[in-house]
């Protein structure tokens, strides 16, 4: 279930546990078109056939394509009314403790950390984030991103 809020009561989330996201699957098409996107074509990636016999028994996520999928998931966890402007102000913290074979799902957690004003008329948001593996004993994803909201 999404948390909604208006810009004013952001503070008020403060070491607020979001929940999870919906599960998403990282297919092997989206998988290559990151590979496209990014120049990076690693047979690990891509390359189904020869992947079988690699370390991981199949195909992986790129790490970086991991990371992207905080966002589309978090949009899941918490919307914001009343701003004109959301940037991701960066992260603090990021670690992949288990690869993403393709065609695995992924759900995100979250827990709003800290919550500070930023000039401009801005909230920053520190946020904990989980990105699970159904089925998996260690997450794909623990990382801590900085989120900027503007009215």
């Amino acid at each position: 279930m999404t948390t909604k809020v208006s810009f004013d009561e952001l503070k008020t989330l403060a070491g607020a546990d979001l929940g999870h996201s919906d599960w998403f699957e990282v297919t092997q098409e989206r998988i290559n078109t990151f590979a496209d996107a990014t120049d990076d074509h690693q047979w690990i990636h891509v390359d189904v056939e020869k992947a079988k016999d690699g370390p991981f028994g199949g195909t992986i996520a790129h790490g970086y394509l991991t990371l992207s999928l905080i966002i589309p998931l978090w949009t899941n966890l918490l919307d914001v009314d009343g701003v004109t402007t959301k940037v991701n102000y960066g992260l603090n913290k990021v670690r992949f403790p288990a690869p993403v074979p393709a065609g695995a799902r992924l759900r995100l957690g979250g827990r709003v950390a800290e919550v500070e004003e930023v000039a401009g008329n801005g909230m920053q948001l520190t946020v904990d984030v989980v990105l699970e593996i159904e089925n998996g004993g260690k997450p794909a994803c623990v990382a801590q991103p900085v989120l900027r909201f503007y009215a």
